[in-house]
């Protein structure tokens, strides 16, 4: 339940900031996009606690009315999974199989800046900043498989966790433009995130991890979106 009210909270502070951008005249100039990631710990702190791991994403960019071709704000929510594990135990007398499944996964939400790359041109190069609120989690199943009907399985919720930090990322891509009717857009980002829990658990030492991320999406601007519904009208 407490998960379950986590991520509704990112949700709803990801879909609120789209509706207060949307309410500016800068977004004819802007677009929504879906992404791809793949995210990897970088230093002591996030390689001790997190594995290499894929994602996806959502993303908004809504240029500044007078700086259009210049700055533009940025608002985004991605899910990534951080570690995915299994253990296998065997009773040496009967030959029961047991595993103790482990998942950590990452919800961010970010909102900051877009600069340069908002034009006309086809190949439409930028950089970007942000702050974040990001929810950790990592849950613990033990599981009796059955390896004839997974269905039949035996599961227990062993322990699950969750914990909302602050962090920020900086970013550089380069977005490819057709025609003003969609776009490919792939970069690489730094991520830094403060005062993580290092297991989730009571008592745990904070950490500062760092990752580096790279993504790929498609882009469709609000204006081809805007056309799309009045010509279904």
């Amino acid at each position: 339940m407490k998960k379950t009210a986590s991520r509704m909270t990112l949700l709803s502070v990801w879909g609120g900031t789209i509706l207060l951008l949307a309410s500016t005249d800068a977004l004819a100039g802007g677009k929504v996009g879906l992404y791809a990631v793949r995210m990897m710990p970088y230093g002591i702190d996030a390689e001790s606690y997190s594995r290499p791991g894929w994602g996806g994403g959502l993303q908004a960019v809504v240029p500044v009315k007078s700086l259009s071709d210049l700055v533009a704000g940025n608002a985004g929510l991605e899910i990534v999974n951080l570690l995915s594990e299994t253990e296998a135990f065997r009773d040496q007398v009967t030959g029961l199989r047991v595993e103790q499944q482990t998942d950590q996964n990452l919800y961010r939400f970010y909102l900051g800046g877009q600069f340069v790359g908002h034009g006309k041109e086809f190949v439409r190069p930028h950089a970007g900043a942000d702050i974040a609120l990001i929810y950790y989690e990592i849950s613990t199943d033990v599981v009796v498989p059955n390896d004839y009907n997974r269905e039949q399985e035996i599961r227990q919720k062993l322990k699950s966790n969750g914990d909302f930090v602050f962090g920020y990322d900086l970013s550089i891509g380069v977005d490819l433009n057709f025609s003003n009717k969609f776009s490919i857009d792939g970069g690489v980002k730094y991520l830094h995130s403060f005062g993580v829990p290092q297991q989730l658990g009571e008592g745990s030492v904070k950490i500062f991890p760092r990752y580096t991320q790279i993504y790929l999406g498609v882009g469709i601007p609000f204006d081809v979106l805007k056309d799309s519904g009045d010509n279904d009208d």
